[in-house]
Order: structure tokens, then C-alpha cells, then sequence
């Protein structure tokens, strides 16, 4: 694209000033109303060093009021972040509804310096912007603003504000050996550019290639493509995304019903003698997935009062404290809520090398938010797709995901229900909701049945743990992590 681009042509500086004026006024009146659309922006700056994208942020940022801007740099990902997945810290920034988020670089600039320094090639590259091509559409599609500005500039006109820079002891800090070394080989970065813009432009999220010989010019062009696509997200903000077609490789699931309850059972003192020795084989890998830098995923979904506290429990008996969280997640917090549903997902994700179980998880969006409404039917629908393009970016990372419904029949549940409201200690683990849901139970059944044949992928597969013994569930469980666990190991020899 680059090669081909052609600069508009520059307007008169009387044309320019009233062009600026009018585009300024306008996006300052539009913050208002993209506040009450509940429209979230996010606008990426990438392009050349000293084209000026901060200068240019800065000039946009004072059409708008500070309580609804945040400006992030994005410099080289920490060491923290580097033990993260790719998209996390990007992710991570993704505004709120009815906010703006300004990025100075992102995961083009990173994707590009990966492949300039060949730490990024062929599969590699082709798997990242895939990720990337997700990330983009998964945003749109949750009604997020994406605008994508490359700053461009002659090699000449780096060369001579760079000089400038430089030669100033207090600007020259601003010019940095990365920006020197893309200068001197100019052209080779311009093809990596040029490749990496083609291969991430869509209809959804365009690249505006902006001519930033003048800073003025391009202070214009930035506002008057920001103030058109916030109208345009306005006029479209009610529409309705197509569903995709899964592409991903399905492990067939039976339906609840058919999944044989009794029998299964242990003996106390079968459980005991197994538990202690599952624990103990546990321990041994906790440390050697740390040594490894394998991360671990245990989800956890299941019908009230199924024991998911007490797997959860045998599971991290056996843990390092040091090296594991467990998350209980409850309704969204506002801030929560005002985001992508996957956001508070991805901030929750452990360093690898370390576990994180979850205590219900993002199928919350097919069950809980589809049934009681919380979402609408083209959200829920699409987000079996988008959570298994979720869980593929999780494998892709290296992370084991082992997902488990806990599962009970109907009359179990009311004998625990029932025990808990009679017993004053466990009073407080029952609900009115829970109660309100149990009144629901076949609607439920059927969602759950669909989450599972939609989202069994054979990278993160389902696995059902019958517990109308608990015991029996528990034991299952600490074998399947334990399988799983060996096998990725096993793997990465």
C-alpha cells in the first residue's frame, strides 16, 4: 500500500485553518454523543520516528475532554509482559464504552521490529497476524471504533528532523537507536511496512496512510477521518455483525442427559489413597512447568452446588502458593462491563509458568447473559466463536487450557440446596438466585448442551466430571490436569 499511495493533495493555509476549525468544533461535539452511543474508540498511531505521531496526539486530545481520553506509549512489552501472551497488553488499554484510548505504537511497531530483527519469521509471522486480524474484528464486532493511522514520511524528511532532534540536548532523546537504525535501512523497513499494512487492512479496520510531511496537514487528516468514522460508528452502532462459521476442529460432546451418573463413586478410603498420590504427582509438575515456563488454564463451569469450590480446593492442595490464583468471577464490575466481555479475561491471564483457575469463566456470555438477557442473541451467538478464537490464542501462547463442567442431576442438586439452607455454616454458599436459576433448569440444560458441541475444540476440549460423588469428581479432575500436563511436557522435549 505504501508503495502505491498517493498524497492528497495539501489545501491553501487559508483553506487549512478553516478546515481545522471545523473539524475541532466537530469532534469536540461529538464526544458527547459518542459518550451517549456508548461507542468505545481506540486509535492506533504507528509510522516512521519523527513523523510526529506524538505531536499530533497531543493536538487531537485538546478537542476533547480529559475524563474521556486515555493516551498510552507503547514502548518495547516488559519482561512481565513478555511472559504474557502477545495481545495481552494491547488488550489490556482497550477503552471503555463511550471513551477514547490513544496509542503512540502498538502491535504494529512490535510485530515489525520482529520481523526487521528476524526474531519473526515465515509460520511465526503468519500465526501473529492472524492473531492480530482476530483481535481487530473480534473489537469491531463488540462495537468498537478501531481507527489505524501510519504516519508517513520521506527518508529525507526523517533525516533532516531527526538532525534537528539531535542536535538539541533536550529533544535529542526523543530520536532513538531503533528510529537511527530504521533510518539508515529505510527502504527494507518500508517493505515490512509495506506487507504488514496490506495484511492487516479490512473493511472493518482500514490503515489511513497519513502524508506527515506537514504537521498541520496531518493534524487535519487525523481529524476529519476521526470526526467521518465516529459519524459513520454512530449511524451504525445499532447493526447486526454476520455470524462466522467455526473453522476449528470439534470434539464431539454428548448432551447432559445421556452422560451416565451413577456408579460413579470411590470409597473413602479409595479416595484417600488416591488423592494423596495425585497431589504428590501434581506437586512434582507444578515445578517442572515453572522450570518449563508452561502456563496452565483450569476453568471451571458447572450447575450450583456440582462441588466446583471443593475440585477447586484438591486441585491447589497441591500447588506452590507462589505459583497460582484462583478466580472467582462473579457479575462484571461496571468498569467491567463497559469493556469487551473477554477483557477481564485477559487481564486475569498468569505469567508463564504459573496456573490460573477460574471459578466460572467467559461461557458466562452462552449461559448466564444469554438466558437472563444481558446480551443480545447475535452476542451470544457469535461469542462461541469468538471464544474458541480465544482459547486458540491461549494454545497458540503454549498455555495448557483444561475446561470442566461439574455435573449433577436435578434431584442432587435439591438435596444439596435443601442441606445448605438447613445448615446455619452453610446458609450463606445458597441464594435467591440460586433458587431463581434451578427454575430454569432445562432452559439451561439446552444452552449448556450447545456451549459444548460449539466450543469442544480438540486444542481445549471439554471434560465433564460426574459428581453426584464428589470424590469421584475430584479424583477425575487431578487425572485429567495431570494427563495434560504430561502430555505438553512430553511435547515440548
Amino acid at each position: 500500500m505504501l508503495k502505491q499511495w498517493k498524497p492528497e493533495e495539501k489545501p491553501e493555509n487559508e483553506q487549512m485553518k478553516e478546515r481545522l476549525d471545523a473539524a475541532r468544533a466537530r469532534l469536540y461535539e461529538l464526544q458527547m454523543q459518542i459518550k451517549e452511543h456508548k461507542i468505545p474508540v481506540l486509535v492506533l498511531f504507528e509510522g516512521w520516528g519523527a513523523a510526529g505521531k506524538g505531536g499530533v496526539i497531543g493536538k487531537v486530545i485538546k478537542n476533547i475532554d480529559p475524563r474521556f481520553f486515555k493516551v498510552a506509549t507503547m514502548a518495547a512489552p516488559t519482561e512481565e509482559e513478555l511472559r504474557k501472551p502477545f495481545l495481552y497488553r494491547y488488550f489490556r488499554e482497550i477503552p471503555e464504552q463511550g471513551k477514547f484510548t490513544f496509542l503512540d505504537s502498538g502491535w504494529m511497531q512490535e510485530t515489525t521490529r520482529d520481523v526487521l530483527k528476524h526474531r519473526l519469521k515465515d509460520d511465526a509471522y503468519e500465526l501473529r497476524i492472524e492473531s492480530i486480524r482476530r483481535f481487530e474484528r473480534q473489537l469491531t464486532d463488540n462495537g468498537y471504533l478501531l481507527l489505524k493511522f501510519f504516519m508517513h514520511i520521506s527518508q529525507k524528511e526523517q533525516t533532516k528532523r531527526m538532525k534537528v532532534l539531535l542536535e538539541n540536548e533536550d529533544t535529542a532523546w526523543r530520536v532513538s537507536e531503533e528510529d537511527q537504525w530504521e533510518n539508515v535501512h529505510y527502504k527494507d523497513c518500508r517493505k515490512v511496512f509495506d506487507k504488514y499494512i496490506s495484511d492487516t487492512n479490512s473493511p472493518s479496520a482500514p490503515w489511513y496512510i497519513i502524508d506527515a510531511g506537514s504537521r498541520k496537514w496531518a493534524e487535519l487528516q487525523v481529524l476529519e477521518n476521526l470526526v467521518q468514522s465516529i459519524e459513520v460508528a454512530m449511524q451504525n452502532s445499532a447493526r447486526s455483525v454476520p455470524i462466522l462459521q467455526n473453522v476449528f476442529p470439534l470434539v464431539k460432546m454428548p448432551k447432559l442427559a445421556d452422560v451416565e451418573l451413577t456408579g460413579k463413586a470411590l470409597s473413602d478410603e479409595e479416595y484417600k489413597t488416591e488423592l494423596k498420590s495425585l497431589q504428590a504427582r501434581l506437586e512434582e509438575l507444578h515445578n517442572v512447568i515453572y522450570r518449563k515456563k508452561i502456563p496452565v488454564i483450569i476453568t471451571y463451569e458447572g450447575w450450583d452446588a456440582a462441588g466446583k469450590g471443593g475440585n477447586i480446593k484438591r486441585i491447589t492442595g497441591a500447588l506452590d502458593p507462589r505459583g497460582y490464583e484462583v478466580h472467582p468471577i462473579a457479575s462484571p464490575e461496571p468498569h467491567e462491563k463497559a469493556r469487551h466481555y473477554l477483557w477481564r479475561f485477559w487481564t486475569r491471564l498468569p505469567k508463564d509458568g504459573h496456573i490460573a483457575i477460574f471459578d466460572r469463566t467467559w461461557y458466562g456470555r452462552v449461559m448466564v447473559e444469554r438466558l437472563e438477557g444481558f446480551c443480545s442473541e447475535n452476542d451470544w451467538k457469535r461469542a462461541y466463536n469468538e471464544m474458541n478464537e480465544f482459547e486458540k490464542e491461549l494454545t497458540d501462547w503454549g498455555a495448557v487450557v483444561i475446561k470442566f463442567w461439574v455435573h449433577i442431576d436435578k434431584d442432587t442438586q435439591l438435596q444439596r440446596f435443601t442441606d445448605r439452607q438447613n445448615n446455619p455454616e452453610k446458609q450463606w454458599k445458597i441464594t435467591d438466585e440460586d433458587w431463581r436459576n434451578r427454575e430454569k433448569w432445562d432452559a439451561y440444560e439446552g444452552a449448556i448442551n450447545e456451549m459444548l458441541q460449539k466450543t469442544s475444540t480438540r486444542y481445549a476440549p471439554w471434560y465433564i466430571l460426574e459428581s453426584v460423588d464428589k470424590k469421584y469428581a475430584r479424583i477425575k479432575a487431578l487425572k485429567i490436569v495431570i494427563e495434560r500436563i504430561e502430555k505438553a511436557l512430553e511435547e515440548k522435549k
